[in-house]
């Protein structure tokens, strides 16, 4: 959000004045009192030199037998406070006010999409659960608040902010959990067969180099990849005049029950293989169409064609083994079924399903549970310390940690150590590759120009690098739905940023398409709604999604990134074995010897 992340960490305005606990901790100011007046203005502590106490109420968040709970408990205990599991921003949201407008800077950086993603993610589980059950999550949360104002009792906030939960929860993730907890997000929030064949998709896309590079070995000669080429290049503007057809036949708006959008689609796609096929098949004007066109593209163009059909090929058998196994979601009959939420209260159940997620990601667990009941202790023994009685409201998972926190307090970690951004840990394996490949990339046309490749050859492969950066992400980029402004600013940096490890260039598209979009919080919920509609295709709940500014921005900003890897594998792929040909030795002949002449170089200047 625009704020600071760890504003809630330190409110502004202190409900209860600052303290520090008996283990000698940084003073750890409650959260600001939501409503009513403020301890020391309105209802004294019950014991003034004595010590406090706290009761706390275990609930389930999608369970009306914890909203009737946590009502009954706080009418009959009418405690000086009600503490309850929100941060600021996760109430202002419950009470319905304007929600905060996403900070670009921090959705546009790449972590912090995966973080966004997480948290996505745990949100449309929430909403799923609360869907089925017909109640709001969090509705226990209100419950107490709403119930603390009736009676006119001070409110404490004393969850950590959410946004320094989840950038935590998702540095202590390894890369196995991350790749694991993506693949959960995508199997869970779509049919499993889409996402089969969306990841066949991405195996095509990254295949295609690969065939060009080595497809000489398997028999795929320049002469096949000059055939697929061209059918490809021939199908792709047949299936572009194919879907224009079939938008002007259907009036330009599309079936006012908005399926025309798949429809044209559809067409377009149906032209677009089957003028594709009969090309390859035939090769019906493919030396005509070859020697109007470079043939580095068509056979680039051809590799990531045959590339993407083995890739469907892939996702497809993906697919039917989803399908034959019984693993893809059965409408209404899902693993919801017969659950009872209230059961989410019961100890030995909430012990197991701790367990269970500790045993999915320690780390994980580390930051969503543990560092969570610690810091809700700390907001908890302070209150305790200055000798108000709370009922503290928390989910039936945090009950145990805290109360052993408050049994115990001497064991509360330091505060410090609870807030502000967490390091991953371990050997950075990802920015040392991204700087490796910027050092390689910078090495190869240095020591090619101290070898004396002419000016002219060096000019011509970095204008290739160029246009072929420039081409792909903005094509992605504008495939995506950006602005013809926002993706030529994208292709336009694309030469540049696909060998910085601290630049992308779906900042820059993302940056220039948010001068047309708001994005704020409240479009998660927007796009759980519109998951959560089991009754509508695919197709179109995929289609709305794009309508939602957050989405769109996420998708836009991915697939720009994309293009440049894309282009950048495929420039290694094609470009430079042609550039190679044209030099009198080889490469490494050339590098090795512009690495020679540079020693020499720095050698004289040293001595």
């Amino acid at each position: 959000m625009s704020r600071d992340p760890d504003a809630a960490d330190t409110p502004a305005s202190d409900a209860v004045g600052d303290r520090t606990s008996d283990a000698g901790d940084p003073p750890a100011s409650a959260p600001p009192a939501a409503n009513g007046p403020a301890p020391g203005t309105g209802p004294q502590p019950s014991n003034e030199r004595g010590e406090g106490s706290v009761r706390v109420v275990g609930t389930a968040h999608v369970s009306e037998a914890s909203v009737r709970e946590v009502e009954e408990t706080v009418d009959e205990e009418r405690p000086d406070i009600v503490a309850v599991e929100l941060d600021e921003g996760r109430y202002r949201q419950m009470k319905g006010e304007t929600p905060d407008d996403l900070d670009p800077g921090d959705l546009l950086r790449g972590n912090t999409v995966f973080q966004f993603l997480a948290y996505w993610m745990l949100s449309y589980v929430q909403t799923r659960m609360g869907d089925r059950f017909d109640i709001d999550p969090g509705a226990e949360l209100l419950a107490a608040v709403e119930t603390a104002e009736d009676l006119g009792i001070s409110v404490a906030l004393v969850d950590r902010d959410i946004q320094t939960t989840i950038q935590r929860f998702w540095a202590r993730l390894s890369l196995i959990e991350k790749l694991r907890m993506v693949g959960a997000l995508a199997f869970g929030v779509t049919d499993p067969r889409v996402a089969g064949i969306t990841f066949g998709l991405l195996v095509g896309v990254l295949l295609g180099p690969a065939i060009g590079l080595f497809g000489g070995a398997v028999g795929v000669t320049d002469a096949v990849l000059t055939r697929v080429g061209v059918g490809a290049l021939v199908g792709a503007v047949a299936g572009y005049l194919g879907y224009r057809a079939a938008s002007l036949s259907l009036g330009g708006g599309g079936d006012a029950d908005g399926s025309g959008g798949a429809t044209t689609l559809g067409v377009g796609a149906v032209v677009a293989v089957a003028v594709a096929a009969a090309v390859t098949v035939s090769g019906a004007g493919v030396d005509a169409v070859a020697g109007l066109l470079s043939g580095t593209l068509v056979r680039a163009a051809g590799s990531l064609a045959l590339g993407l059909v083995a890739g469907l090929f892939v996702g497809a058998l993906a697919a039917v083994a989803i399908d034959a196994l019984g693993l893809a979601p059965d409408g209404d009959a899902d693993d919801l079924e017969g659950f009872d939420p209230d059961d989410l209260t019961d100890t030995d159940v909430v012990t197991a399903m701790m367990e269970e997620f500790r045993e999915f990601s320690p780390g994980g667990a580390e930051a969503l549970i543990d560092e969570r009941d610690a810091y809700i202790a700390h907001q908890l023994v302070g209150l305790r310390n200055e000798g108000y009685d709370v009922v503290a409201v928390v989910g039936a998972g945090h009950r145990a940690g805290i109360e052993s926190y408050l049994a115990n307090p001497e064991s509360l970690p330091p505060m410090d150590s609870l807030v502000g951004q967490a390091d991953s840990g371990g050997i950075p394996w990802g920015k040392i590759a991204a700087f490796g490949i910027s050092a390689a990339f910078i090495a190869f046309f240095v020591l090619l120009a101290m070898a004396g490749v002419r000016n002219e050859q060096l000019l011509t492969l970095f204008a290739a690098w160029f246009v072929i950066n420039g081409v792909f992400a903005a094509g992605l980029a504008k495939l995506a739905g950006a602005r013809w402004r926002s993706a030529a600013v994208g292709g336009g940096v694309a030469w540049m940023t696909s060998v910085n490890p601290l630049l992308a260039p779906g900042w820059f598209t993302g940056y220039m398409e948010l001068r047309h979009l708001t994005v704020n919080v409240s479009d998660i919920g927007t796009l759980n709604e519109l998951l959560s509609d089991e009754s509508r295709p695919i197709r179109d709940i995929a289609s709305d999604m794009l309508d939602v500014p957050l989405f769109r921005l996420i998708v836009v900003v991915a697939a720009t990134n994309i293009g440049s890897v894309i282009a950048s594998l495929l420039f290694a792929a094609y470009v430079v074995p042609v550039f190679a040909g044209s030099l009198d030795a080889s490469i490494t002949d050339l590098m090795i010897q512009g690495a020679r002449e540079s020693a020499r170089i720095v050698w004289g200047a040293v001595a």
